[in-house]
């Protein structure tokens, strides 16, 4: 199907007002072009970029949306352009007699004449969506991504602004950001190459960003284990170097010999021996820890193995019950990562069944507190964990909210102070349901 070329406008740039010729789009048809498509989508249709101040601005125009295979006719015109209803119509007239003798002869036709006209270019695109299939939640989401890439593109030779927004969006910097704007950048033509040079900067300076971000936050993590074990008792310790066991390593160690010299330059000799003491213990700590885990690990691996050796591997999992724990979960997880990698999809599907028989297993061993108290936990916040709770008022019983109590003491016991503080909330917020 041919499509309708582009027009070439002359505009004044309203920041420097240089003038400059660019291209404008009023026809888009979303089953042939979907490059233009994703512009729309993205919001990088129709977007004239100052090739001197590199000011960009969205330029008003009517525009048609077609797609055959979804008998989509979708028709917005900007009201600021003042348009009168008979050029309105003139405009719709002369696009669906383009799409007409465009379309194939046996092809549906009906919906060319009952065009759907929309008071913005935003319900036009939704409209869009709601064809292909999204969600109102992933429409929001990308919308609010689409808010962030205007600022930062407008910003992103303003290196204080830049940052300053960089900051104010860190906690949604996500992977689906970066997905998007990897399609704006994927969406733009070869007229908007200054665009896209934008946005490549935009990703480059992002990239920078989140690893400076990354680093730090894993400096201060590990500068934060650190202090936790110079402080903790040596009836604590066992319990901290357990819960900071994935922290501890290479980096953690050199980082620890660092105060201790730091502790022998300053004369403090007291502090250097404490500290000497105390990387040797828990380096014993570290090494049973891993020992233990190469055991459960190796058990776990004989399990799996046997059991997938036989007829009926779930049955077989089950009446050797007694032996599931963790370790057989954690052998599961990379069993099924490998048979995926290796494409044996048949593995793939029996693994899955026996991850779930032994989450079974072990879920059955726990009370209904215990259960219901790791799905509080599972949460992602207070917020939606409290929401759970609310949810679930028949479950609130004197049982839970003394259950939680006692798990917040253990998780104190093992210096665990985010978990015990989060419990305690927990059963203060049960107790408070039960009257």
């Amino acid at each position: 199907m041919p499509s309708a070329p582009p027009q070439p406008v002359q505009l004044n740039c309203p920041s420097c007002g240089t003038r400059f010729r660019t291209l404008i789009y009023t026809l888009v048809d979303g089953g042939e072009q979907s490059e233009l498509k994703a512009a729309l989508l993205t919001g990088q249709l129709n977007i004239a970029v100052c090739p001197r101040c590199g000011m960009a601005s969205m330029l008003s125009a009517p525009l048609i949306y077609h797609d055959a295979g979804k008998q989509l006719f979708l028709v917005y015109v900007p009201q600021e352009l003042n348009s009168q209803p008979q050029e309105i119509d003139r405009f719709i007239g002369d696009a669906s007699a383009f799409l007409l003798r465009a379309l194939p002869n046996d092809a549906p036709r009906g919906y060319l004449l009952a065009p759907r006209r929309f008071l913005s270019l935003q319900s036009l695109i939704e409209a869009i969506y709601e064809a292909d299939g999204v969600s109102v939640e992933d429409l929001r989401r990308q919308n609010r991504y689409v808010e962030i890439l205007t600022e930062l593109v407008n910003t992103v030779n303003q290196d204080e602004q830049f940052t300053a927004a960089l900051q104010r969006y860190s906690a949604e910097l996500t992977p689906e950001f970066f997905a998007t704007l990897d399609a704006f950048i994927n969406a733009t033509n070869d007229a908007q190459a200054q665009m896209r040079e934008m946005l490549v900067r935009v990703r480059e300076k992002l990239l920078a960003y989140t690893a400076r971000m990354t680093a730090q936050a894993a400096a201060e993590e590990l500068n934060a284990a650190i202090e936790r074990l110079r402080s903790a008792t040596d009836e604590e310790l066992s319990a901290v170097v357990q819960e900071l066991r994935p922290l501890i390593d290479y980096s953690f160690f050199q980082l620890w010999t660092e105060q201790i010299e730091a502790a022998s330059a300053a004369g403090d000799d007291t502090t250097a021996q404490k500290l000497t003491e105390r990387r040797a213990r828990i380096l014993e700590l570290v090494e049973a820890i891993d020992r233990a885990a190469q055991e459960m690990f190796e058990r776990g691996s004989a399990l799996i193995d046997a059991v997938l050796a036989t007829p009926d591997p779930v049955a077989a999992l089950r009446e050797r019950a007694a032996e599931v724990d963790e370790g057989v979960l954690t052998v599961i997880s990379a069993s099924i990562a490998a048979a995926q990698h290796a494409g044996s999809d048949a593995l793939v599907k029996q693994l899955e069944a026996l991850a779930s028989t032994a989450q079974d297993i072990i879920n059955s061993r726990l009370s209904p507190e215990d259960r219901f108290i790791n799905e509080l936990l599972a949460q992602e916040t207070t917020v939606e964990a409290t929401r759970l709770l609310r949810k679930n008022m028949t479950r609130i019983t004197p049982e839970l909210a003394r259950r939680l109590n006692e798990r917040a003491a253990e998780a104190e016991k093992r210096a665990n102070q985010a978990d015990a503080e989060r419990l305690r909330q927990l059963a203060r917020e049960a107790s408070a349901l039960l009257f």
